[in-house]
Parts: structure tokens; C-alpha cells; sequence
């Protein structure tokens, strides 16, 4: 038999089977590595209404721009949330390479760790109940609140079921399968439970869901030649866990970039800890320069996004901290203008945007198509417009206002071909 060309001969059969493998990785790489959209981004065009200017110009222009380019390039100005999220299992290999073939220029892989302090990449360090596939293994009875059934055998606490990547080890965790983002909290069986998927969402790719090791994540990105945006998740076991202290985490996550020889210019660390932030400033600054301080205090009472007055620290305190990059969720970044003329938008910037611009930090936004359908009202991401968004179509209309008259810097996606294709027809031509 001919010996193919990919082949050596040495020891001959352990590199036979290795060959195949190795040249299916390259093919799905460079097969991720040529941008394609699909139809998502023509069908939110054609659901543009066209109420003013603005929104008939810009419909204009999307549409001419997909009909005479064809040559779509990747834009780091398209971040992938958690890959691909809106229709593949986040966090995993699968999700990384359809976010990588929708143009994403960087990736996101939140960071937690596991029962031996391996980090891992997963939303929450207790989200493994609804993300995988745990409950229905024997790895279930590990899970910090495991399933309980009564005497018929009937699910009886599926509101309360907690899985924790701390609570087995990395050789546990590389039994699991992702799957999507999603729990029956009202379930009566184990079928019902992992039957959680939000109708608007899809279930199509559900069927292998390869998770990732922190390490894995970096060197697929490495191979797909996009940049690189871990977010260390906040511990939801006491710290020091084990030994490993809350600086200990945020330094063994860099150190995993270092140990890969990745340029701290692919990096954009991110955290909603303000000092994890500052620890990477100080003490990892060539990383530091560029880490982004997520910011979630809407939660917090006396916070009013509306209101300078209850910022604390305020957008000039954080910027002489150090801080470059500012990401709030998007909504804090708009305001509606309801009463628009037909030359005015009906989404403007907000205070707290113009606020941290004045600071001179950059900005980015989160989370661009993780909300049902804008026909519904109420959809948290888009809160403070929702008076004057009515159907998906708008969500181009708030794209093109945190570009345009935001001047955000990048925007996360659960469905990354939207934003890369909007970078190609809007922001590419300044």
C-alpha cells in the first residue's frame, strides 16, 4: 500500500491513527477560518421598519452592502459570547468554531475552576445543572445539591439543583457534554429537567457540545488566529479555596496565557470584580493595559445608571484606577427619544455613556442577541428603549447607535455574524 504523503513511517501504525485526526482538526479550522453569515443578517434587514430617516438610510445601506459584498472579512469588533450561544452549547468547541465562522475576532471563555483548581471555561462556577449534561449522570450525586426523587421516582427538587465545576475534578469534567443554556425548573423527571431550552433558541445542535479546559480554549483560539477575551468568574466557594486565594485565580488565569506565548495584545481580560481588575494593573500591566472592568453595579440599590451622582467610583476615578476599557450591559448605554423627528433616532446615547466617554475610557457592550423576539416587550437587554423598539428588525437600529453615536469599541453576541456583518457595511467603510 502507498504510503500518503501526510504520513511518516515511523513505529508506522501509531502514526496512521494519529494522521486522520490531526487532519480533520486542520480542515475544521481552516473551514472556521472562512467568514460566512448565513440568513440571520439579510432577515433582520428586511424586518427593518422604516418610521425615519435614520432607519430607512441604514436599511438602505445594509441591504446594498449584502448584495455587492461578498468577500466578508473578520472584525475584532465582533466578540463572541461564549462562542456561538443563541444555537450552539455554549463554552464549547463546537460553539468557538461557528462564532469563529460568523467573523468574531475574539472569544470569550469565562473562567472557572474545578475541584483540583484546573480552569476550566464555563459561565458560572455552579452552572453545570443547566449547561450540561450532569444531572443525568452518575456524577449527578456529587453535585453540591443533587437531584432527590420520592418513592414513584419523581423529580422533587428541580428548583434547587446545584452542579459546580468545583465540586468533581478536570477528569470528571471531560466526561460531561455541553448542551444549551437551560433548565425545567418545574420538571418531575430528569427528561423534563434537561428539557429547558428557550423556545426562541434551538436545540438543533444539541447533540455533541465538546467542553473546554481554560488551556484547550487558548490554543484553539491560537490556531483560529482570533484575540482572546477570558472573564474570571466570580468563586462561588469561599476563597482561599484550598490553598488558592482570589489573587492566586486571577494570576493562574494569565499565567496560562504566558505559558502559551499569546501577546498580552490578543488578551482583553475582563472581570466584575473591580480588583481583580486592579491586581492585573499592577501586577500583570502589559495585560492589565487592556483588561476590561465589566460593570454590573445596576444591581446594587443606591446605583442609578441615570444619576453621576451615585456612581461610585465615579467614570473619572476609574479611568485615574487605571482603567481603560468599561463594559456595561448595552442598555445602560441608551436612552429613548420617543418624540423623534423623522431626521432624529429614536435610540440615543445615555448619560452614563457620554459620561465615560468625557472620561476618556473606551467602552464595550453586552449582550447583543440574547433577547426573544423584540415583538415581546420587557426584554432586559434592551430595557431602556423598549418604547420605541417593536420587532427584531430595531436590534440593527440599536447596533448602529452604540456604533455610530456610542462609539463602543466592540460588542459581545450570542450570534456573532450580525455584528461582523453590520463591522463589513458600516464600520470598515468609517
Amino acid at each position: 500500500m502507498k504510503t500518503p504523503s501526510s504520513m511518516l513511517t515511523l513505529g508506522g501504525l501509531a502514526v496512521l491513527l494519529l494522521a486522520p485526526a490531526t487532519v480533520v482538526a486542520q480542515d475544521e479550522i481552516a473551514a472556521a477560518s472562512h467568514v460566512t453569515f448565513g440568513p440571520r443578517p439579510l432577515f433582520l434587514v428586511q424586518d427593518m421598519d422604516e418610521e425615519t430617516q435614520r432607519s430607512r438610510e441604514l436599511k438602505a445601506e445594509l441591504l446594498g452592502c449584502a448584495a455587492s459584498t461578498g468577500d466578508w472579512q473578520r472584525s475584532d469588533f465582533s466578540i463572541g459570547h461564549r462562542g456561538a450561544a443563541m444555537q450552539f452549547p455554549e463554552h464549547t468547541r463546537e460553539s468557538y468554531l461557528a462564532g469563529a465562522q460568523m467573523g468574531a475576532g475574539i472569544l470569550e471563555c469565562d473562567v472557572t475552576f474545578t475541584d483540583d483548581q484546573e480552569l476550566v471555561c464555563r459561565h458560572s462556577q455552579c452552572d453545570l445543572h443547566y449547561t450540561t449534561n450532569i444531572v443525568e449522570t452518575d456524577l449527578a450525586q456529587k453535585c453540591s445539591v443533587p437531584p432527590a426523587f420520592n418513592e414513584a421516582g419523581e423529580l422533587t427538587n428541580a428548583a434547587d439543583i446545584q452542579c459546580c465545576t468545583s465540586d468533581i475534578s478536570l477528569a470528571e469534567f471531560r466526561t460531561l457534554q455541553g448542551k444549551m443554556e437551560g433548565a425545567n425548573s418545574e420538571a418531575t423527571s430528569i427528561e423534563e429537567y434537561l428539557a429547558g431550552t428557550p423556545g426562541w433558541r434551538t436545540d438543533l445542535y444539541n447533540s455533541r457540545g465538546t467542553l473546554m479546559t481554560h488551556a484547550e480554549s487558548i490554543e484553539l483560539f491560537k490556531a483560529l488566529g482570533v484575540k482572546m477575551t477570558p472573564e474570571l468568574k466570580a468563586p462561588s466557594v469561599e476563597m482561599p479555596f484550598d490553598g488558592m486565594s482570589q489573587e492566586d485565580y486571577a494570576q493562574k488565569m494569565i499565567d496560562e496565557y504566558k505559558a502559551a506565548d499569546v501577546p498580552a495584545s490578543d488578551v482583553y481580560a475582563q472581570s466584575f470584580n473591580l480588583d481583580d481588575v486592579r491586581y492585573w494593573i499592577d501586577n500583570e500591566p502589559e495585560f492589565g493595559e487592556q483588561a476590561v472592568y465589566l460593570d454590573d453595579r445596576y444591581s446594587l440599590d443606591d446605583f442609578d445608571h441615570t444619576d453621576p451622582a451615585t456612581w461610585t467610583p465615579s467614570m473619572e476615578e476609574l479611568a485615574e484606577a487605571g482603567v481603560q476599557i468599561l463594559a456595561p450591559p448595552m442598555w445602560m448605554l441608551l436612552a429613548s427619544n420617543p418624540e423623534a423627528a423623522d431626521d432624529e433616532s429614536r435610540i440615543v446615547p445615555s448619560v452614563y455613556a457620554e459620561r465615560a466617554k468625557a472620561a476618556g475610557l473606551d467602552l464595550i457592550a453586552w449582550t447583543f442577541e440574547r433577547s426573544g423576539p423584540l415583538a415581546n416587550d420587557g426584554e432586559w437587554y434592551h430595557q431602556t428603549t423598549d418604547d420605541v423598539i417593536d420587532n427584531d428588525g430595531d436590534k440593527l437600529l440599536t447596533l448602529d447607535v452604540l456604533a455610530r453615536d456610542v462609539g463602543i469599541i466592540g460588542l459581545f453576541s450570542d450570534w456573532p455574524a450580525t455584528v461582523t456583518f453590520y463591522d463589513n457595511c458600516v464600520n470598515a467603510k468609517g
